[in-house]
């Protein structure tokens, strides 16, 4: 099998290179038909072992599937930064609509699958009850918004699509809010978190383990993928500090205190009603992922 894997520089990307180059990862082996996959690393940018590749261009797009011919495309790029997307929203809307249009329109003439990573974003953040795949959407940020056209886009040009939604993903390269709250925690010796935003913190190792569970597979459709549990930020700073093992104080903030360009989801807590309905439902409480993180986490 062969699995092209774009963004394999980011946290998602490098999670699913590792665990396919090992053959498995923290919650177990990989499907035997990957045990010994062809995976073609792309990003923007070539690195070592990586080539380059713009998903906004397509005819690039088009020309690279055509001459890979992967089975199976797992889109993790994407325009992450949020405040970013407020103020370049042509940028946004390029990355993550026009890139999985791209993708899919590619995918769709070869007969590939394609896997595309999405968020928490594309819900309104209304509610108190974890949100279910066929939940009414309704984003308020621009990264939300463009992130919902590149699920409508994979939706109309792809059949063999699986749109997966994540949340609160963080992982072993790159920058993510357990760095970052580590590092201010250890710079200040205290941190201000917000605490009335809700959602799932999801490590890297549960989410890539579903997404290859599910690449194996013709359970095509919409797809939640978070860890088990429900906090706020500043609950999961709070244990981010205490597995850290800083002596740092971390007091609670609401969202009023902290504005921000773009507008969050007061609460976007996930529910994986169709990966338990389907391949199942492996994924940890938070809490245990966050403790193997850091087990696992050389520090850098």
């Amino acid at each position: 099998m062969k699995i092209l894997i774009t963004g394999a520089c980011g946290q998602l990307g490098n999670e699913l290179r590792t665990v396919l180059a090992n053959g498995a990862g923290e919650l177990g082996p990989v499907p035997e038909k990957l045990q010994h996959a062809t995976v073609i690393g792309t990003d923007v940018t070539a690195s070592p072992g990586v080539e380059a590749l713009d998903i906004t261009n397509r005819h690039q797009v088009a020309v690279f599937l055509r001459r890979c011919q992967p089975d199976v495309v797992i889109n993790c790029a994407a325009y992450t930064n949020v405040n970013g997307c407020e103020s370049h929203q042509q940028d946004a809307y390029k990355v993550n609509a026009l890139g999985p249009r791209n993708l899919a329109l590619a995918c769709e003439e070869i007969g590939a699958k394609l896997v595309h990573v999405s968020t928490d974003y594309v819900f309104s953040g209304e509610g108190d009850v974890p949100l279910c795949e066929y939940d009414t959407v309704g984003p308020v940020s621009v990264y939300g918004k463009t992130k919902r056209a590149g699920e409508e886009y994979v939706q109309q040009f792809c059949k063999k699509h699986f749109i997966v939604r994540t949340a609160w993903l963080y992982g072993y390269v790159g920058s993510n809010f357990v760095k970052t709250i580590l590092r201010l925690a250890r710079e200040r010796g205290a941190v201000k978190v917000v605490n009335d935003q809700l959602g799932n913190p999801t490590h890297c190792a549960d989410l890539a383990h579903h997404l290859l569970k599910l690449c194996v597979t013709k359970e095509y459709g919409v797809y939640h993928c978070t860890c088990e549990g429900i906090c706020s930020w500043y609950d999961f700073a709070c244990e981010i500090v205490r597995l850290g093992g800083v002596q740092a104080e971390v007091s609670p903030c609401t969202t009023a205190e902290y504005p921000t360009p773009a507008k969050r989801p007061a609460w976007s807590a996930l529910e994986n009603m169709a990966l338990a309905s389907t391949v199942g439902n492996d994924a940890r409480p938070w809490q245990q992922a966050l403790a193997s993180f850091f087990e696992h986490w050389d520090g850098n």
